[in-house]
């Protein structure tokens, strides 16, 4: 069971909202909402918000296809946000020496999707799409790769000496 709300036109920059929503990603609802009502941002309100809409969203969702859908069991499958307009707020700040600082002011889009876990279309297996097992089976696997024989590393023999024998030499002189 999945289901998506979104909330647009937030007030707010996009990349001050990325940073709340990253925190939430891929957590259980329940601790998801934890931590948006404890994040001392700005967005957390609004993205809170928008997390108890998608929860409300998926089960009503249940309720229309008479499944049992438990609150507790979803998580946040995805969340993102996108940068919104921001023609018509831009803004004039005075600056010193009677010059202006021009300031744009944001808008943001924040959307999440929630998610049981489960397959969505238990029915849709035998249509010709294969189970996750047999497509394990069917792959084929990459060979064991052989251990190379270790050769025995030869030391080099040391040269024999050419030493004459003692005799000889003593014989010589």
């Amino acid at each position: 069971m999945e289901a998506i709300a979104s909330a647009k036109y937030l007030r707010g920059s996009a990349q001050k909202a990325r940073l709340v929503v990253d925190m939430i990603r891929g957590k259980r609802v329940g601790e998801a909402l934890a931590i948006l009502q404890f994040t001392n941002k700005r967005a957390a309100g609004h993205i809170e918000k928008c997390l108890r809409s998608a929860i409300a969203n998926a089960t009503e969702k249940a309720e229309r296809q008479n499944v049992a859908a438990d609150p507790d069991d979803l998580f946040v499958k995805t969340a993102f946000v996108d940068m919104g307009p921001t023609k018509h707020r831009r803004r004039v700040r005075p600056a010193p020496q009677g010059r202006a600082y021009r300031e744009e002011r944001h808008f943001c889009h924040v959307t999440v999707q929630v998610s049981t876990g489960q397959d969505e279309a238990p029915a849709a297996k035998g249509k010709g799409k294969k189970s996750a097992k047999a497509v394990a089976e069917a792959s084929p696997k990459p060979a064991a790769k052989k251990a190379a024989p270790k050769r025995a590393a030869k030391k080099p023999e040391p040269a024999p000496a050419e030493t004459a024998p003692a005799d000889e030499s003593a014989a010589q002189e």
